[in-house]
């Protein structure tokens, strides 16, 4: 018998068929992934809307440094503990699809503006999975506009195999979306924004899914005009919520709330007031984070683009296995107490890069169908 194989050649015909994309929450048995790449990978611009939400040396470092290649110092650590995590994933029977490498360090431009990119660490900014679709988001960052051409080999496959695939109004990102007079609030002053209304603008990243229902958080990169441009793209089939957070510079929901099963619910509680959570949501399980293990090693300090969060930033493989970073002994031991099986993998270099498990991956197939879970 000869061997069957898949054109995914460019004069292939689209065809309608059972979807390679399907998932519909954070929980149900992951089939395939596509996780990020660090080739190319180029310091960030200093534009504003980038430098607001990256925290302590590392922003004052920015205007210094943007445009430049990460030096080997900082790739070499972070691409062995990537290169660990795809082995670990395959291990646990994941398919796992990886994006083209892309010299980041290329300038593009629009009518209005011009800049270098950044990387394709974080698949979960940019795309958003909503059963059998994909949405390309519209990002704020200018260096992270045309991130998802690195994906569109991918794109274009699913798409030939039965998927839904869509792009977001791309954005102008002039002058009108930002606030000029924009600043970090203050220990105790209200929550402020970066972002106006002008345009509908958010990170997939600010987003997690329940089946039927989604929750965001309004953030320096989601404006509440995405948010409406998703709730009126998914129609009445379902609801999207809107959480508070109080960290002073949100950006991206992974760190502040999520999920790890079905009625079990992770918070920060630095950032989450339980008591103004949407009420379906409190009648779940409301699991604490433990305070972060404490990160000693000065470099792995002074280049971190997050915040200390990450150890919230955790991927589920399933219902009861969960993929930490054993650096988080206290998160380790928390998810054991909450009946879940923490499987270790070391990560840390990689939040210089934009973020851990959650954010390297975007889970393309989970084994199981849309629910409703409130």
């Amino acid at each position: 018998m000869g061997m069957i194989t898949r054109s995914i050649g460019p004069d292939a015909a689209p065809a309608r068929q059972v979807s390679p994309v399907n998932s519909h929450n954070e929980w149900d048995p992951l089939e395939e992934v596509i996780v990020g790449r660090l080739d190319g990978a180029t310091i960030p611009s200093d534009h504003p809307v980038v430098t607001c939400n990256i925290p302590g040396m590392a922003a004052r470092a920015q205007s210094l440094v943007a445009g430049f290649r990460y030096p080997k110092i900082m790739i070499e650590p972070a691409q062995r503990e990537l290169d660990g995590f795809v082995a670990l994933l395959q291990s646990l029977g994941i398919v796992v699809t990886r994006p083209e490498p892309v010299d980041h360090k290329k300038r593009f431009s629009t009518p209005e503006w011009s800049s270098h990119g950044f990387c394709n660490t974080c698949p979960r900014d940019s795309m958003l999975v909503i059963g059998d679709e994909i949405i390309e988001t519209p990002m704020v960052w200018p260096c992270r506009y045309f991130e998802t051409h690195s994906y569109r080999p991918i794109l274009k496959d699913y798409f030939r195999r039965g998927a839904r695939w869509t792009a977001a109004p791309r954005p102008q990102l002039t002058s009108e979306l930002f606030d000029a007079e924009f600043r970090v609030p203050e220990k105790g002053e209200p929550i402020s924004y970066i972002l106006t209304e002008f345009e509908p603008v958010f990170d997939a990243a600010d987003f997690f899914r329940c089946g039927r229902d989604l929750f965001v958080t309004r953030s320096n990169v989601t404006n509440a005009s995405g948010i409406e441009w998703l709730r009126r793209h998914l129609g009445d089939g379902y609801r999207v919520h809107e959480i508070e957070s109080r960290c002073p510079t949100p950006m991206h929901i992974d760190t502040t709330i999520l999920p790890l099963g079905p009625g079990k619910i992770l918070i920060n509680p630095e950032y989450i007031d339980v008591d103004r959570l949407p009420a379906i949501l409190k009648k779940w399980d409301i699991l604490v984070a433990p305070e972060p293990d404490p990160i000693v090693d000065r470099m792995l300090k002074i280049t971190s683009l997050c915040g200390k969060w990450l150890n919230m930033n955790v991927l589920t493989v399933d219902e009861k296995r969960v993929i930490v970073d054993p650096h988080h002994r206290e998160t380790m031991r928390a998810m054991e107490k909450w009946g879940f099986e923490p499987i270790p993998c070391e990560f840390l270099h990689y939040a210089a890069f934009g973020g851990a498990f959650h954010c390297a991956t975007l889970d393309v197939r989970r084994r199981g169908s849309l629910e409703s879970y409130f």
